[in-house]
């Protein structure tokens, strides 16, 4: 099944549809902002009633993986009557949809007005420098920049609770680093291509840390529903905090060995599509 279509509102780039294993279909969009766009169209109609029964519907950087399209599926043939199985005629169903997602108008996402997440962070992170060299500014500037930039969760993936955020303007995308860490301590705020992430946990990684959120347990709360703090869709606000700016003065300061540089088995990019690599 490959359903090319012209799904898309002005400026979109037609869709193409894809069956993933007998449950699922991978729609795959031009960029990020179709992509939001597009996730943001389905759960709209998913709300409205108007979607078959998908389980679950999953935003990646320039794709969106609907699951659980036709619980209990067959891998059924024809039966010697004539008839079409169940298997079959849930096939068709399926194809039928996929020409159908193809052929949808998205519009742009809709900013709606949410109150954003505050994320405060002390920006004191190993690359700083770096990145305000990067970005043409002096190092103090950098969280000016950063929290001044209206952010919103395109995906979530890599680690429970950790968002990928857009928001900042292509001249303040930075590349990821050379040498991964082998070890990126939990609350880090990190940038990569056009994204800004905040680590829920410790774990390898190859973004430019330009800082620390206090209190990086709220991330992921296996306990509070929903788990994630930021989900795809929620608009976020980072807050510099530090001495005489939010008392920031208390909180502990990276341990040594926090941000070990190495060769990393595990990386924190999304799979496949993303501009940023592993």
């Amino acid at each position: 099944m490959n359903a090319p279509g012209a799904g898309g509102g002005d400026g979109f780039a037609p869709v193409r549809v894809l069956p993933a294993g007998p449950h699922a279909l991978l729609v795959e969009l031009a960029d990020g902002e179709h992509a939001e766009a597009f996730h943001a169209e389905l759960l709209r109609r998913r709300e409205r009633g108007e979607l078959p029964a998908v389980r679950e519907v999953v935003p990646a950087a320039r794709t969106v993986l609907l699951d659980g399209i036709h619980d209990g599926i067959l891998n059924g043939i024809h039966d010697g009557t004539g008839e079409r199985t169940p298997g079959e005629r849930a096939s068709g169903a399926r194809e039928r949809f996929a020409r159908d997602l193809a052929s949808w108008r998205v519009e742009p996402p809709q900013r709606e007005g949410r109150e954003p997440v505050e994320i405060p962070v002390v920006y004191d992170g190993p690359d700083l420098d770096e990145v305000a060299a990067l970005w043409g500014v002096p190092a103090g500037e950098v969280a000016a920049l950063h929290s001044r930039t209206a952010f919103r969760v395109a995906f979530c993936g890599f680690a429970p609770g950790f968002g990928y955020l857009t928001g900042l303007p292509e001249p303040l995308h930075v590349p990821r680093r050379t040498t991964p860490r082998t070890r990126v301590p939990a609350g880090a705020v990190a940038l990569a291509g056009p994204y800004t992430g905040v680590y829920p946990r410790p774990s390898p990684g190859g973004w430019q840390i330009v800082g620390r959120m206090p209190d990086p347990e709220t991330l992921w709360d296996p306990a509070r529903e929903p788990a994630a703090l930021l989900a795809p869709g929620t608009p976020v606000r980072f807050v510099a905090v530090g001495a005489g700016n939010g008392g920031a003065g208390a909180l502990p300061a990276p341990r040594a060995g926090d941000f070990p540089a190495g060769d990393s088995p595990v990386g924190d990019s999304p799979v496949g599509d993303s501009p940023v690599g592993s």
